[in-house]
């Protein structure tokens, strides 16, 4: 389950910085490459920090492994992924650069859709068709 930043409740505490360690079930649908699959949860290690006008910059890493079958010679493949994550989150709507939030509360599952979707490669290979590319 993808967890959310209190705002009004961190900044009452004084507390505007803070660490978030979570696992999700990614959206199947990101997937663009065929024959492929998700194999297990998204681990994302995230540090958030919450400034004066209320904004919200959340940084950090995702992990994740792919399976299913090499797009070039069709041997099962597995892929470990790692992608980064940035985002910046201001109090009232997404305006195109930045998130939005509302009721004081972020929401991280848009960024979290967000950095998975751009941290899949463009296919998956085996390691005989990796080494091949190399060559």
């Amino acid at each position: 389950m993808i967890p959310e930043i209190d705002v009004r409740t961190l900044t009452a505490k004084k507390s505007y910085e803070g660490a978030l360690a979570f696992s999700f079930a990614p959206d199947p649908e990101l997937l663009a490459i065929p024959f492929t699959r998700f194999e297990g949860e998204v681990h994302a290690e995230l540090f958030y920090r919450i400034f004066e006008d209320n904004g919200v910059e959340v940084t950090g890493t995702i992990a994740f492994t792919l399976a299913g079958e090499c797009s070039r010679c069709l041997e099962e493949a597995q892929a470990a992924v790692t992608g980064t994550v940035e985002g910046y989150f201001l109090p009232g709507e997404s305006d195109g650069e930045n998130y939005g939030y509302r009721f004081g509360k972020v929401d991280l599952s848009e960024l979290m859709r967000d950095s998975v979707m751009f941290a899949l490669p463009a296919r998956l290979l085996c390691d005989a068709c990796k080494q091949w590319e190399k060559e």
